[in-house]
């Protein structure tokens, strides 16, 4: 029985990959807001309602992707501002970071570009809330900084806010910038620039 049961899980797990992986291939092409779940079933070769074994809504599969998007990102946030290195250490760290998941991750990276101002309230409030937490996370690897001494909670949470926004930014342009490396070396070298000029005002703020 356990064996059985073992089994049907595991197609579960297979059937609802599936239906992710078909979803945002299609979503390259179209906003969530206008898929249509027999699309994605159609894609996978299910029945429509196999989908709502696994989703209560196209809405729902789309909280799923920014999770899927968003949430695994956060390892890499907190490395993107270690405070291990000097400042221009640690601000070509971040972008060759950035820059290595957009290549890795192109239609993540897409999805979430497109939908974080999308139609789909659902899944903009959930893209919101990971990039809140994305925010705390980086205003507390700050705080470790002995540069941070004497910053108040407030403007550490806004300096958070700023690395995190050029991080969505940076990302885009990369983004933009696939399949030609000489734009990809624009973009890096604007970022790096966007980034020394924080880290500038970083360190005169409480002046």
């Amino acid at each position: 029985m356990s064996h059985t049961l073992g089994i049907r899980q595991a197609q579960k797990q297979k059937t609802r990959r599936a239906l992710l992986d078909a979803a945002l291939e299609l979503l390259e092409e179209q906003s969530l807001s206008s898929l249509g779940l027999r699309e994605v079933t159609r894609a996978v070769g299910v029945a429509p309602t196999a989908f709502y074994r696994h989703f209560r809504s196209t809405a729902d599969l789309g909280v799923a992707l920014v999770e899927e998007a968003l949430g695994s990102l956060h390892p890499t946030i907190r490395t993107i501002v270690s405070t291990t290195g000097d400042s221009d250490e640690r601000i070509t760290r971040a972008v060759e970071l950035i820059g290595g998941h957009v290549r890795a991750h192109p239609a993540h990276v897409r999805f979430i570009a497109r939908e974080q101002h999308g139609g789909v309230q659902p899944v903009r409030e959930a893209i919101r809330r990971q990039l809140a937490l994305f925010t705390e996370e980086v205003k507390a690897e700050l705080a470790k900084d002995r540069a941070a001494d004497g910053w108040s909670d407030d403007d550490l949470l806004m300096l958070a806010g700023l690395y995190v926004d050029q991080m969505l930014v940076t990302a885009s342009l990369f983004l933009e910038a696939l399949g030609s490396e000489e734009e990809r070396q624009r973009v890096a070298q604007a970022a790096t620039r966007r980034l020394r000029l924080i880290s500038i005002g970083r360190e005169h703020w409480l002046d």
